[in-house]
């Protein structure tokens, strides 16, 4: 039976996770993000139709969300066990939130940001190779949604090397396998369109104007 603790880091964690930045700053643009490019309220979508320092914030925010879903009930205000598992349970909550946010209907994002922030805290080792992944793999092939999946499939390997033989280690390694499936799972409509060759490539150009 989980614990009052745990109830609690799940639900603030979805609630975290459920702001839906994308969409906020979008607005405040003038801009209805589920309307333009993919129609997806990520980064990169706010990327593409509003430009880069947009999409920069909102990746960042969608990154703190994962980092204050797993550390907020650390703080000395809360009189939580400290339980370590704690983080293991926000953060998926978190993704979940962020992918479908009870603010927006249930229409949200991939999650990938909001994972990484949650990684940060957990797991920064693996982070760190994964970030190199996604980097190294978004240079080979200038597809976001390839590199996305290819810091997933980065996960399970490194939280076994890094994590296998100390405290929690097996619930890090499930973790990294479950934030690799969503992952993967959250991304099978570009899987579908790099199979049809319709998928678009990351490129230097000019912004989309959004239809207003």
């Amino acid at each position: 039976m989980l614990s009052i603790e745990t109830i609690a880091v799940l639900i603030i964690g979805y609630l975290i996770g459920s702001i839906p930045w994308a969409v906020i700053i979008a607005r405040r643009a003038g801009v209805d993000i589920f309307s333009v490019g993919s129609g997806n309220p990520g980064a990169t979508n706010v990327l593409r139709t509003l430009g880069k320092p947009t999409g920069y914030l909102v990746f960042a925010l969608d990154f703190l969300k994962g980092v204050l879903a797993v550390w907020w009930f650390q703080l000395p205000l809360f009189s939580f066990s400290g339980d370590s598992s704690l983080g293991l349970w926000a953060l998926p909550a978190a993704v979940l939130g962020h992918t479908y946010p009870i603010f927006t209907r249930f229409r949200g994002g991939k999650g990938v940001a909001t994972a990484m922030g949650g990684l940060l805290g957990l797991m920064p080792a693996c982070l760190l190779v994964g970030l190199f992944v996604w980097v190294l793999t978004f240079y080979l092939t200038k597809y976001v949604a390839v590199a996305s999946i290819a810091f997933g499939l980065s996960l399970p390997v490194c939280s076994m090397v890094f994590s296998a033989n100390k405290d929690g280690g097996l619930g890090k390694i499930l973790l990294s396998f479950l934030v690799m499936g969503w992952i993967i799972w959250r991304h099978r409509s570009n899987l579908s369109r790099l199979r049809s060759g319709t998928e678009n490539r990351f490129e230097k150009s000019e912004r989309q104007k959004p239809k207003l």
